[in-house]
């Protein structure tokens, strides 16, 4: 291999990596933040925010500039083309838990009330996927990648229960409909993530297989399990 591609392919993996960690803990504080109704934290999320915009850019120029000095081939041309998509999914993750930590300015405290779903643990399963989808990027591990794609069902199956539950609670009592409106922002945007960290996951089983999943899953998961 080329001594200079080598170099700037480390580079690389060092500022995505950087990038996937201030990521993870933005959307764990955005989290937080919801739960505590913390004004002080939200702020922290949505600045930092406008930081990983900055890293998006400078990660999208790195790869550019490789394609364009090394023209690299097989596995290195697959290593940075996931390298550009994860962190576009990266950056779209960041926009979510910024909109997570908006969310805590409109919640109503004043009132006591039962949310009819647990944001928490769907949270918590998403954060989940998160961690996993990155540690199979970092470690090239197409089987955890699999089992990521195949937990965004759960997700996608919690967010339709929280709309039918909410639903149900605004006809029982009009004058939360604001914040519970609020709380299925919240959810969305959990989905949402949930869905970047399986895009994240076929990013990986790409880069490992040169297999292309998203409309295939069942196959990839045959061929995967089958090695």
């Amino acid at each position: 291999m080329n001594t200079h591609l080598l170099k700037d392919i480390d580079k690389l993996k060092i500022k995505i990596l950087n990038m996937a960690l201030k990521v993870e803990e933005n959307v764990i504080n955005g989290v937080k933040a919801l739960r505590e109704v913390s004004m002080p934290l939200a702020k922290e999320v949505i600045d930092a925010d406008k930081f990983i915009d900055e890293i998006e850019v400078e990660i999208e120029e790195d790869c550019l500039k490789i394609l364009a000095l090394h023209q690299p081939v097989a596995s290195d041309l697959r290593f940075v083309i996931t390298v550009l998509k994860i962190n576009n999914e990266l950056e779209r993750i960041a926009d979510m838990a910024s909109n997570i930590a908006l969310r805590v300015q409109y919640i109503n405290v004043d009132k006591k009330f039962r949310i009819p779903f647990d944001i928490v643990s769907m949270s918590n399963d998403t954060v989940k996927m998160l961690k996993n989808s990155l540690n199979a990027f970092i470690r090239g591990d197409e089987k955890l990648a699999l089992e990521v794609c195949l937990a965004d069902d759960a997700i996608d199956s919690e967010n339709k229960k929280c709309y039918a539950s909410a639903e149900q609670c605004i006809k029982e009592d009009v004058e939360i409909a604001g914040t519970f409106i609020n709380y299925l922002l919240v959810c969305k945007s959990i989905e949402r993530i949930a869905d970047m960290c399986t895009n994240i996951a076929e990013d990986v089983i790409y880069m490992k297989r040169s297999l292309i999943v998203r409309h295939n899953l069942p196959e990839a998961k045959r061929i995967i399990e089958s090695k």
